[in-house]
């Protein structure tokens, strides 16, 4: 279950819901945690699942479908560390209950981490802060993950 209390103190941390009229921060929340377990891949596609059952959206704990223009403004106006630190909560709550769990066919005791890096192509004229190859924008990002416990770093730079 999903702790509003914990999620509140990040948002108050930040000032997420000074002058905000319609869309708080915890709706936003509920609506992209829901095109995350429904496996959207657009927020257009969330915005129009909910649309579709506005009716039960009540139930679901969503004050009001909104339009995915007015989500990507909250997406980009919003602090994103009040989602950073909600999600380091999580992960901190959940972390104890894997730290025993068995990796299949791996015999060892010690932890184990997984390392990625990649490379995201971005829009030169709209993220110019990020310089790339070929006139085009880029961030490299580098993952690392703790696979018992799924404990995770992730770090991101301008290419």
């Amino acid at each position: 279950m999903v702790n509003k209390y914990e999620f509140e103190k990040c948002v108050d941390r930040y000032n997420g819901d000074y002058h905000v009229r319609d869309l708080n921060c915890w709706n936003q929340f509920i609506q992209l945690f829901f095109g995350q377990l429904t496996s959207m891949n657009s927020l257009r596609n969330i915005c129009l699942c909910l649309k579709a059952h506005k009716r039960k959206l009540y139930h679901l704990g969503i004050k009001q479908h909104v339009t995915h223009s007015t989500l990507s403004r909250a997406n980009e106006k919003r602090d994103w560390r009040i989602f950073a630190d909600f999600g380091a909560y999580l992960i901190k709550s959940i972390r104890p209950l894997y730290v025993d769990s068995p990796i299949p066919n791996v015999d060892i005791e010690n932890e184990i981490f997984a390392l990625d890096s990649t490379t995201i192509s971005l829009s030169i004229k709209l993220f110019s802060w990020a310089p790339g190859k070929y006139s085009r924008g880029a961030i490299k990002l580098h993952t690392l993950l703790d696979l018992r416990g799924s404990q995770y770093q992730v770090r991101i730079k301008s290419k």
